[in-house]
C-alpha cells in the first residue's frame, strides 16, 4: 500500500517496460497499469531505443537478455535521456556480474524471474534508504528448478530432445519432470 501512495505523489508515471517473453509483457503491463501507471511495452532492444527518444519515460523495467541485444543499451539509453529515470532489471539469468553492470548504468533494482508485480512497483519506488525485505513466502528450489525448465522448454518451441540438450540431462529424464505437477 505505501507504494501506491508513493505513487500517487508523482506526477509522472509513465513507464516503459521492454521484454521479450510475450505473456509476462502483457501480464506486468496490465498490472502496472492496474496500479496507475501509464506503460508502454516494447519487446526489442531496438524498439526499446526509439520509444525512449520519442519520450524518455520517469520508469522502466527491462529485461536483461533480449532477442536483438542488451537491455542494458535501454537503461542507459535512458539515462542519458533522463538522468532522474528509474529504472530496474529484470532477468531470468541472474548473477553477481549483471547485477553489478546494471547498477553501474544506471538501474536502481535488479530482479531475477519471474517477480511479482508487486515486487515491480516497490523496486520501483523505493528510495536509497529502504533495505528490501524477504520476501514472506519464498519459492522453494525444486519449484525454481521447474520454473528454469519450464521457460527453457517453451524456448525450445516444446521440444523435448532440444530442451534436454540445453539443459544438459537425460530426454527420458526431463519428460519424467514434464509430466510432473509444479512443486510448490
Amino acid at each position: 500500500m505505501n507504494a501506491i501512495a508513493d505513487l500517487n505523489e508523482q506526477t509522472d508515471r509513465s513507464l516503459l517496460i521492454v521484454e521479450d517473453d510475450k505473456p509476462f509483457l502483457e501480464r506486468l503491463s496490465r498490472a502496472m497499469e492496474s496500479r496507475g501507471f501509464s506503460v508502454t511495452s516494447c519487446d526489442t532492444v531496438s524498439d526499446g531505443l526509439a520509444q525512449i527518444g520519442k519520450s524518455a519515460p520517469a520508469f522502466a523495467v527491462v529485461d536483461l537478455r533480449l532477442g536483438d541485444g542488451n537491455g542494458l543499451d535501454v537503461v542507459s539509453a535512458l539515462k542519458k535521456k533522463r538522468p532522474d529515470a528509474r529504472a530496474i532489471v529484470l532477468t531470468g539469468y541472474g548473477n553477481i556480474a549483471t547485477a553489478v553492470t546494471a547498477v553501474k548504468m544506471g538501474a536502481i533494482d535488479y530482479l531475477s524471474k519471474p517477480a511479482d508485480a508487486d515486487d515491480v512497483v516497490a523496486a520501483l519506488l523505493s528510495t536509497n534508504t529502504d533495505k528490501s525485505e524477504l520476501p514472506a513466502n519464498p519459492m522453494s528450489a525444486d519449484r525454481v528448478r521447474w520454473e528454469h525448465i519450464q521457460r527453457i522448454y517453451e524456448m525450445c518451441n516444446r521440444n523435448v530432445s532440444e530442451t534436454a540438450r540445453r539443459l544438459n540431462m537425460h530426454r527420458r529424464t526431463l519428460q519424467r519432470i514434464l509430466a510432473k505437477r509444479a512443486p510448490r
